[in-house]
Protein backbone atom coordinates (compact mmCIF):
# COMPACT_ATOMS: atom_id res chain seq x y z
CA UNK A 1 0.00 0.00 0.00
CA UNK A 2 1.59 3.43 -1.21
CA UNK A 3 2.14 6.38 1.45
CA UNK A 4 2.69 9.76 0.89
CA UNK A 5 3.61 11.96 3.74
CA UNK A 6 4.00 15.62 2.87
CA UNK A 7 4.59 18.47 5.39
CA UNK A 8 4.33 22.44 4.98
CA UNK A 9 5.41 24.35 7.53
CA UNK A 10 3.01 28.26 7.16
CA UNK A 11 2.80 31.23 8.56
CA UNK A 12 -0.01 31.31 9.85
CA UNK A 13 -2.51 30.11 12.55
CA UNK A 14 -3.32 26.83 12.94
CA UNK A 15 -6.77 27.03 13.71
CA UNK A 16 -7.26 29.60 9.93
CA UNK A 17 -4.77 26.24 8.52
CA UNK A 18 -7.09 23.46 9.97
CA UNK A 19 -9.93 25.32 8.06
CA UNK A 20 -8.78 26.09 5.24
CA UNK A 21 -7.68 22.06 4.80
CA UNK A 22 -11.05 21.70 5.58
CA UNK A 23 -13.29 24.12 2.77
CA UNK A 24 -14.67 22.83 -0.14
CA UNK A 25 -14.26 26.38 -1.99
CA UNK A 26 -10.83 26.44 -1.26
CA UNK A 27 -10.57 22.30 -2.70
CA UNK A 28 -12.36 23.69 -5.91
CA UNK A 29 -9.95 26.47 -5.98
CA UNK A 30 -6.70 24.70 -5.60
CA UNK A 31 -8.13 21.74 -8.04
CA UNK A 32 -8.52 23.56 -10.58
CA UNK A 33 -6.25 22.28 -13.27
CA UNK A 34 -7.91 18.88 -13.04
CA UNK A 35 -11.64 20.65 -13.37
CA UNK A 36 -12.55 19.59 -9.65
CA UNK A 37 -15.75 20.21 -8.99
CA UNK A 38 -18.17 18.96 -6.36
CA UNK A 39 -21.64 16.92 -7.52
CA UNK A 40 -23.11 15.37 -4.71
CA UNK A 41 -22.69 15.99 -0.46
CA UNK A 42 -21.53 19.08 1.05
CA UNK A 43 -21.17 21.75 -1.68
CA UNK A 44 -19.58 24.41 -0.02
CA UNK A 45 -17.86 25.77 3.43
CA UNK A 46 -16.29 23.79 5.97
CA UNK A 47 -16.83 19.92 5.76
CA UNK A 48 -17.63 18.50 9.56
CA UNK A 49 -17.42 15.15 10.75
CA UNK A 50 -19.73 12.48 9.47
CA UNK A 51 -20.36 14.58 6.17
CA UNK A 52 -19.92 13.57 2.70
CA UNK A 53 -18.97 15.01 -0.38
CA UNK A 54 -18.62 13.86 -3.85
CA UNK A 55 -15.85 15.58 -6.86
CA UNK A 56 -15.80 14.95 -10.24
CA UNK A 57 -13.13 15.72 -12.04
CA UNK A 58 -10.32 15.00 -15.32
CA UNK A 59 -7.22 12.83 -14.27
CA UNK A 60 -5.80 11.01 -17.33
CA UNK A 61 -8.15 12.54 -19.94
CA UNK A 62 -11.04 10.61 -17.73
CA UNK A 63 -13.88 12.27 -16.01
CA UNK A 64 -14.09 10.39 -12.73
CA UNK A 65 -16.46 10.83 -9.61
CA UNK A 66 -14.76 10.00 -6.09
CA UNK A 67 -17.13 10.14 -3.01
CA UNK A 68 -15.21 10.53 0.37
CA UNK A 69 -15.90 11.10 3.97
CA UNK A 70 -14.97 12.65 7.15
CA UNK A 71 -14.19 9.87 9.59
CA UNK A 72 -12.32 11.95 12.22
CA UNK A 73 -11.82 15.10 13.09
CA UNK A 74 -10.49 17.31 16.19
CA UNK A 75 -9.93 20.74 16.17
CA UNK A 76 -7.39 22.00 15.01
CA UNK A 77 -5.48 18.98 15.78
CA UNK A 78 -6.47 16.60 12.99
CA UNK A 79 -9.03 15.29 10.32
CA UNK A 80 -8.90 12.08 8.35
CA UNK A 81 -11.53 11.71 5.15
CA UNK A 82 -11.47 8.18 3.34
CA UNK A 83 -13.03 7.13 0.16
CA UNK A 84 -16.79 5.80 -0.22
CA UNK A 85 -16.51 5.34 -4.09
CA UNK A 86 -14.44 6.02 -6.23
CA UNK A 87 -10.98 5.05 -8.93
CA UNK A 88 -9.35 3.74 -6.15
CA UNK A 89 -9.42 0.56 -4.30
CA UNK A 90 -9.18 2.41 -1.14
CA UNK A 91 -7.86 5.66 0.42
CA UNK A 92 -7.04 7.30 3.63
CA UNK A 93 -6.11 11.04 3.79
CA UNK A 94 -4.63 11.99 7.53
CA UNK A 95 -4.43 15.74 7.61
CA UNK A 96 -2.33 16.64 11.13
CA UNK A 97 -1.37 20.45 12.29
CA UNK A 98 0.95 20.99 14.73
CA UNK A 99 1.87 24.75 15.81
CA UNK A 100 5.64 24.85 16.55
CA UNK A 101 5.76 27.87 18.55
CA UNK A 102 5.92 30.03 14.93
CA UNK A 103 4.58 28.17 12.55
CA UNK A 104 1.79 25.57 11.82
CA UNK A 105 3.18 22.37 10.28
CA UNK A 106 0.37 20.61 8.25
CA UNK A 107 1.69 17.04 7.67
CA UNK A 108 -0.77 15.25 4.87
CA UNK A 109 -0.17 11.36 5.13
CA UNK A 110 -2.06 9.44 2.06
CA UNK A 111 -2.44 5.99 1.87
CA UNK A 112 -3.93 4.12 -0.85
CA UNK A 113 -4.42 1.30 -2.73
CA UNK A 114 -5.38 1.04 -6.37
CA UNK A 115 -7.49 -1.12 -8.18
CA UNK A 116 -6.51 -3.58 -10.77
CA UNK A 117 -4.16 -5.96 -9.10
CA UNK A 118 -0.66 -6.32 -10.96
CA UNK A 119 -1.68 -2.79 -12.75
CA UNK A 120 -2.23 -0.97 -10.71
CA UNK A 121 0.55 -1.91 -8.47
CA UNK A 122 2.76 -1.48 -11.91
CA UNK A 123 0.90 2.13 -12.15
CA UNK A 124 1.45 2.96 -8.98
CA UNK A 125 5.58 2.24 -9.48
CA UNK A 126 5.31 4.13 -12.83
CA UNK A 127 3.79 6.99 -12.35
CA UNK A 128 0.57 7.02 -10.30
CA UNK A 129 1.92 7.69 -6.83
CA UNK A 130 4.35 10.64 -8.12
CA UNK A 131 1.19 12.44 -10.05
CA UNK A 132 -0.72 11.92 -6.45
CA UNK A 133 1.82 13.46 -4.61
CA UNK A 134 2.38 16.55 -6.63
CA UNK A 135 -1.55 17.13 -6.71
CA UNK A 136 -1.13 17.06 -2.95
CA UNK A 137 2.17 19.51 -3.04
CA UNK A 138 0.30 21.68 -5.26
CA UNK A 139 -3.14 21.57 -3.33
CA UNK A 140 -0.87 22.02 0.16
CA UNK A 141 1.02 25.54 -1.85
CA UNK A 142 -2.61 26.98 -2.31
CA UNK A 143 -3.38 26.59 1.43
CA UNK A 144 -0.20 27.57 2.02
CA UNK A 145 -0.20 30.68 0.19
CA UNK A 146 -4.04 32.09 0.98
CA UNK A 147 -3.37 31.80 5.01
CA UNK A 148 -0.25 33.37 4.78
CA UNK A 149 -1.30 36.36 2.18
CA UNK A 150 -4.90 36.92 4.09
CA UNK A 151 -7.42 35.93 1.60
CA UNK A 152 -8.03 32.52 3.23
CA UNK A 153 -9.44 34.57 6.45
CA UNK A 154 -11.44 36.33 3.94
CA UNK A 155 -12.35 33.44 2.25
CA UNK A 156 -13.57 31.75 4.88
CA UNK A 157 -15.37 35.19 6.10
CA UNK A 158 -17.88 33.83 3.58
CA UNK A 159 -18.38 30.27 4.95
CA UNK A 160 -21.02 29.93 7.19
CA UNK A 161 -19.81 27.48 9.08
CA UNK A 162 -16.62 28.00 10.90
CA UNK A 163 -15.98 25.71 13.80
CA UNK A 164 -15.55 22.24 13.58
CA UNK A 165 -17.53 20.22 16.53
Amino acid sequence: MPEIRLETYINADINLVFDLSRSIDLHQISTADTEEKVVGGRFSGLILLGEQVTWQARHFGLVQRLTSQITALHAPDFFVDEMQKGAFKSFKHEHIFRFNGQQTVMTDVFTYVSPCWIFGRIADYLFLKAYMKRLLFKRNQVIKAYAENGAGAELLGHNSQKSAT
